[in-house]
């Protein structure tokens, strides 16, 4: 019912149903693994670097969008606006920051403050759609209930974002997901090194992936990585030999 727009008459259909048990199922476990690592760390001032603080200014936006939707009576874009954006988060954001994470010093604590961040605002975001799982993750780590807490801005999220580039994460992402590409067509580990990743493209893409190079080489398990100028984008991925 969430799916469909006021005044829609919609059919009942067992999909949308295992849709929605397949999203459940989800926050539960992304919410484990964010917890098991940040103990819900949300200390925005820990965020500096860059792919972090990119994270941070989409998510404002989608807060945004969800905000303008539900004003406008569309809570079924709002869903969709969320939706898309969560499944984002822990397909490309998770995977690429998830061994800074786990490690020491400012890296570190920026990668667990954005996680931390972002899994209490999509707490709240999804509160009106799950409400009893989004109840179930609150309980685990903050005080009264999920449906009382308020609803949340976009404003702090931008304050620290500051000048983020907007392209990060999307860079960074596309050049993972040729990398996890390479590996199931060779139907090796995710985790089997990568002996060379080539990247071509203009300088903008470029800069972008010097920007994220140390999360896409721990995220890929990459040895070496080259960078070459040119007019049309390409990933060359070379795997290094299995023993």
């Amino acid at each position: 019912a969430c799916s469909a727009g006021p005044g829609t008459d919609t059919a009942v259909d067992p999909n949308q149903m295992k849709v929605g048990r397949r999203l459940a199922n989800k926050v539960l476990n992304a919410s484990r693994f964010v917890l098991g690592i940040t103990v819900g760390d949300t200390d925005l001032g820990a965020v500096t670097e860059d792919l972090d603080r990119t994270l941070l200014a989409q998510l404002a936006d989608v807060v945004d969008a969800a905000t303008a939707a539900f004003e406008a009576h569309r809570y079924d874009r709002a869903l969709e606006h969320v939706e898309k954006f969560f499944w984002r988060f822990c397909d490309d954001y998770v995977e690429l920051v998830k061994s800074r994470a786990y490690s020491e010093g400012p890296g570190a604590a920026s990668a667990q403050a954005a996680l931390g961040t972002a899994l209490e605002v999509f707490l709240r975001l999804f509160a009106p759609f799950t409400p009893f799982v989004t109840e179930e993750v609150w309980s685990w780590w903050q005080r009264g209930s999920v449906h009382r807490a308020p609803w949340p801005e976009s404003a702090p999220l931008r304050k620290v974002a500051g000048d983020a580039r907007p392209d990060l994460l999307d860079a960074a992402s596309e050049v993972l997901a040729e990398v996890r590409k390479a590996k199931s067509s060779s139907q090796v580990s995710l985790r089997a090194e990568v002996a060379r990743l080539t990247v071509a493209g203009d300088s903008t893409r470029l800069s972008a992936i010097t920007a994220t190079r140390a999360d896409l080489l721990q995220a890929g398990v990459v040895a070496d990585l080259v960078l070459t100028e040119a007019a049309e984008p390409s990933v060359e991925v070379e795997l290094a030999p299995v023993d």
